[in-house]
């Protein structure tokens, strides 16, 4: 199984900065050590043109020059630096290499990812360009000149903030599917409107989170047949995240992880991981959530490979 990280792209944050950088590095060693099945790549940059495809090319310069205003890098959440822009791109770029991978193998990954708070003219979050929206683009782009109709991507957004930015950028794209399930009360605080939004109060727990992904599943499946998933994989739901105010296990939420990926895997459908938050008390919590994530990533990888093989051997018989 193939998964990209930029890890090495480490932004200079002042002391005390409530972001976790570490935690990227810390899961890619967890990873080598614990799951050599899976073949890590360095991250590659996604270019102007590529970032255009969802966001403003206005925006993508002010970026890359270090021209945003004060007001601006104080809704992301960075001071900006040359390693901020570098890590934006290659987080961007990790997660359109995961989604080709992902077309031709069923499941790959990106270590990072995830940023739904990025709307195409700001950035916000700790989010600078939105991953998902840009691979979303991209693919349809790619697969647009093969196949006569367009690209249809799902994206099933995990993480316990709302992904506004991603629902914003899609809001009048039928060939996208947003959904989200989130904190009620979380951030933002003022969200916009996905295809399919299901807020939980503060405190829900294994039973009742997976009851609210088996109803938004089923719903999904009603109303839309997508091409590929991009799955927004995020840990912050997690009883020990700082930020997550939701009260599921390292169980419920493999559980989450099992029950999203089989539905693809039933389904046929290729599905990209992005690892979204993750705001531990404790950071170990968090990388083992997102072990556990990658650990169930790769079981339905390797089911995907045996069907991809016997599909082979139908061809050739």
């Amino acid at each position: 199984m193939q998964a990209y990280y930029a890890d090495h792209f480490v932004l200079p944050l002042p002391e005390g900065h409530r972001f976790p950088m570490a935690k990227y590095a810390l899961l890619r060693e967890k990873l080598a050590s614990d799951l050599p099945g899976i073949t890590l790549h360095e991250a590659p940059p996604a270019s102007d043109g590529e970032l255009a495809l969802a966001h403003a090319p206005a925006y993508i310069q002010a970026v890359a020059q270090g021209q945003l205003s004060a007001a601006q890098q104080r809704e992301i959440g960075f001071p900006w630096s040359p390693a901020m822009v570098e890590r934006s791109r290659r987080s961007a770029g990790a997660t359109v290499a995961a989604a080709r991978v992902a077309l031709a193998q069923g499941v790959a990954a990106n270590l990072a990812g995830g940023t739904h708070h990025a709307y195409a003219d700001q950035g916000g979050g700790f989010c600078v360009f939105n991953d998902c929206a840009v691979a979303a683009r991209l693919m349809q782009a790619e697969r647009g000149r093969l196949q006569r109709q367009p690209l249809k991507v799902a994206v099933i957004d995990l993480d316990v903030h709302q992904g506004n930015g991603t629902a914003r950028i899609f809001a009048n794209d039928p060939s996208v599917f947003t959904l989200s399930i989130h904190g009620e009360k979380n951030f933002p605080f003022r969200k916009e409107s996905s295809d399919l939004d299901i807020a939980l109060p503060d405190g829900t727990g294994d039973a009742m989170y997976l009851e609210a992904l088996e109803q938004a599943l089923m719903a999904l499946e009603a109303r839309f047949e997508p091409d590929l998933v991009l799955y927004l994989a995020g840990a912050d739901p997690h009883e020990g995240d700082r930020l997550g105010r939701l009260k599921l296990s390292f169980d419920g939420l493999e559980a989450r992880d099992r029950r999203v990926l089989d539905w693809c895997f039933q389904k046929q459908l290729p599905a990209a991981l992005c690892m979204g938050g993750g705001y531990g008390v404790d950071l170990t919590d968090t990388v083992q959530v997102q072990l556990n994530t990658y650990r169930v990533a790769h079981h339905y990888w390797q089911r995907w490979q045996v069907r991809l093989a016997a599909a082979r051997e139908a061809q050739h018989a």
